[in-house]
């Protein structure tokens, strides 16, 4: 070795820099790859992408040929280091070579590879991955002995090299990938998956047409209202019952009574003969289930039921469906949900209205954990019927109540939140003190 010039040791020192970046570097790349673009790439058929996919099956493998690679190079490295610096300044270079090696390795053969790797990661894994797969054969039996020594270790500690890495999404990272995706995805394809995953969090009662406003037919009613009803309802399908909504019989399609009304054939008994079997909803069930109802039992509609049977309100299939694809059946959105815009900039809603269809259709935040409508939410917060021009603060957002009726608000005028009013003011105060505030401030 003492015969060997200085000048080829350099080059050989150089080289082994070298393949320490290459080490490195492809470590990096190897465990930046996003899995989901590999196995797409993989499956298009692209050869790095599949030798990548195989050699990442099994980590402990390819690390452990990585590893073994770059220790061996380093080693070498300050090997040659140590001779150079012995040769050049005698003992005294022992520790110029220690410290210079050291900042050439951190900054050539670490940070450098590692950063580019990092930031160009399938440029780099899909040309190591050519190299690591004839590599790993060669040195198959030294690299398994290394893991079946390392695998022990790991077992003693209850971790196991052979289960591998979980690439399952959950729904709330896949809603993050969907997010991180709105550059290559349109926006409205992005909102529509976001919308689907959001139907796990809602169930039936979100959205469905509360009792009070399903409107039906009742067999007691003198035939011509029932008759109106029929050639004026603005839905397809609707329930037959029985003086009250709980005692539905079934459900009518209207589009066949106008086929009958046409031909002159519409009757008591010819309606009667149309009835559909009634389908019932539990409460509570989650969009996502109801869906696959739907589906699996050819309905397209169902009256939602409570634990004791009583019917509270109607869901269709077109009602889930507009929670993912948005409004269909008109240009107005704001409208179509009970909402009117007002001059002041305030907004004049429903006691009807769902409180999700108001925080969607304006980018609000009401709380949607408890009542499903704004009528709801305006009792539970009061804890009474209050009267027409009664004012409240609910989460930021000022609220009066405009007209009451049958024990119910059936409108009330919302503001936007207040500025001011941020997430460390959102705690309610005392109601009586909220009343005499908002009163102060409405005769002012």
């Amino acid at each position: 070795m003492n015969e060997i010039p200085i000048g080829i040791l350099l080059i050989i020192l150089a080289v082994l820099i070298l393949l320490s970046a290459f080490f490195s570097g492809s470590e990096t790349a190897l465990m930046s790859l996003n899995r989901y673009r590999l196995k797409h790439l993989a499956n298009e058929g692209h050869r790095g992408a599949r030798l990548a996919k195989r050699l990442l099956r099994r980590p402990d493998r390819l690390l452990g040929l990585i590893l073994l690679g770059n220790n061996f190079v380093n080693i070498v490295a300050a090997s040659i280091a140590t001779l150079i610096a012995l040769r050049l300044y005698g003992e005294t270079g022992i520790a110029i070579a220690t410290g210079l090696l050291t900042l050439v390795i951190l900054i050539f053969a670490e940070v450098t590879p590692k950063t580019l790797a990092a930031i160009k990661p399938e440029k780099v894994a899909f040309v190591a991955a050519y190299i690591y797969t004839p590599l790993l054969k060669i040195l198959y039996p030294l690299i398994w002995l290394i893991n079946i020594i390392a695998n022990q270790l790991l077992a003693l500690v209850g971790v196991h090299a052979a289960d591998g890495r979980n690439d399952q999404l959950n729904a709330d990272e896949f809603r993050a990938v969907v997010n991180e995706a709105k550059r290559f995805i349109p926006g409205k394809h992005t909102d529509m998956l976001l919308r689907v995953l959001d139907l796990e969090k809602a169930s039936v009662e979100d959205i469905m047409i509360p009792r009070n406003d399903i409107t039906g037919i009742d067999l007691h009613d003198e035939w011509a209202d029932i008759e109106y009803q029929i050639t004026h309802s603005q839905r397809t399908r609707v329930p037959v019952f029985q003086d009250n909504i709980d005692n539905t019989i079934g459900m009518l399609h209207l589009r066949k009574m106008l086929n009958l009304f046409a031909r002159d054939e519409l009757n008591i008994d010819s309606l009667k003969a149309q009835i559909q079997k009634a389908y019932f909803i539990p409460e509570g069930t989650l969009l996502t289930q109801q869906l696959l109802n739907f589906q699996k039992k050819k309905r397209r509609s169902g009256l939602v039921v409570d634990e004791y049977g009583s019917i509270q309100g109607l869901v269709t299939l077109e009602d889930i469906l507009e929670e993912i694809v948005g409004q269909f059946t008109t240009d107005s959105q704001t409208r179509s949900f009970g909402i009117h815009p007002q001059k002041d900039g305030s907004y004049l809603a429903d006691g009807s209205t769902h409180i999700r269809d108001i925080n969607r259709s304006l980018q609000w935040s009401l709380p949607t954990t408890g009542p499903k409508t704004l009528n709801g939410l305006i009792l539970e917060h009061m804890e009474m019927i209050p009267k027409p021009g009664t004012s409240l603060m609910i989460e930021g957002y000022p609220i009066e109540v405009i007209r009451t009726s049958n024990n119910a608000v059936q409108s009330a005028k919302i503001q936007p939140r207040a500025p001011q009013y941020g997430k460390e003011d959102l705690d309610e105060p005392d109601i009586d003190d909220e009343l005499d505030i908002d009163n102060e401030n409405t005769e002012n």
